[in-house]
């Protein structure tokens, strides 16, 4: 009698153990691919989407397309400082995503948690900006070429033969793809031309208002000027709002040359209106090229290239059309 309520204690025992492990299989597997339905874990680490409309455009076209509904399980990160980043990939990392997306803050500091990725199976693919990394730390790059967007305007510039250049060289944030590549070019033509002179050079990290105080200085200061080189559109914004106080023209044929980057719809209209000179053209429209290698990746497919540059071009006031700023407008 002793033995079989012993037999059927153990037995009891080894239902209830398989009940509670079957029960408790969801949530020990919950950070897999297959406690999100099947669809793919993708960590996003992005700059803050208010940081210009640029930066608005690119995060609305990222949550547009890694959905549920497109296959993924997307967790965004924002911020516009490296070490933040390079926290949220960390918990990324430790959350089992299957492929980490980054647009660095600064294009330094990234190998160490890059290589906890590679070592953790997690895949990443730079967007928008790339970094200082060993390529076998990363599967793909979508980028665009920054260097080429600061030599475009600068030979843009060059071409309007003014007989001296007194540039407001306006810079983004300090570090970032974007600026250097950007204010590499200027400064490059700058050391090479004696008639080419910086009044002033000074960080205004994306924002119109810190860039309307930099020109308001120079203004203040009265020193000459004859050129904005403001490193994104919002920046170039702030800087004619300096302008307009101090009732300086702007333009085609005025007193000061005007140029931003981003080619956002309403900058593209000032072109258009001729109160603006240039504006230089940064797609941020990456999503669907990030989707394809996904895919290509998913489906154990050899990637044809390392790195997609985005095809940009820059605008000049004087043949932009209406077309141009319906097509190109972000």
């Amino acid at each position: 009698m002793m033995k079989k309520v012993l037999a059927l204690l153990m037995a009891s025992a080894m239902t209830l153990g398989l009940v509670a492990c079957g029960s408790s299989a969801p949530a020990s597997t919950g950070s897999a691919p297959a406690a999100s339905g099947g669809k793919i874990k993708v960590g996003i680490i992005n700059n803050d989407p208010n940081e210009s409309g640029y930066r608005t455009a690119n995060d609305a076209d990222l949550k547009a397309k890694f959905t549920e509904a497109n296959g993924y399980d997307a967790k965004f990160a924002y911020s516009l400082k490296n070490d933040e980043q390079i926290a949220a990939a960390q918990t990324f990392i430790q959350d089992d995503v299957d492929y980490l997306l980054l647009s660095a803050a600064d294009t330094a500091g990234w190998d160490s948690v890059l290589k906890d990725a590679q070592a953790a199976g997690v895949k990443v693919i730079l967007f928008d900006r790339t970094i200082d990394a060993d390529p076998s730390l990363y599967e793909a790059s979508i980028v665009s070429d920054m260097a080429k967007e600061g030599q475009t305007a600068v030979d843009w510039l060059a071409s309007q033969n003014l007989s001296e250049y007194n540039v407001i060289h306006i810079q983004g944030v300090m570090g970032s793809a974007a600026q250097q590549g950007r204010s590499g070019a200027l400064d490059s033509k700058v050391a090479a031309e004696s008639n080419w002179n910086i009044v002033k050079q000074q960080t205004a990290e994306w924002n119109a208002e810190k860039a309307q105080q930099i020109v308001q200085s120079v203004i203040d200061a009265g020193t000459p000027f004859n050129v904005i080189y403001a490193e994104n559109d919002d920046m170039a914004k702030g800087a004619v709002a300096a302008l307009d106080a101090a009732g300086i023209s702007h333009g085609v044929g005025k007193d000061v040359v005007v140029m931003g980057f981003d080619c956002n719809k309403w900058a593209l209209e000032e072109l258009l209106a001729q109160n603006w000179n240039y504006d230089g053209q940064c797609n941020p429209f990456q999503s669907s090229y990030i989707d394809d290698i996904i895919k290509k990746l998913e489906a154990g497919e050899t990637l044809s290239q390392k790195t997609i540059i985005m095809d940009e071009k820059g605008f000049d006031a004087t043949t932009i059309t209406q077309d141009d700023v319906d097509n190109y407008g972000i």
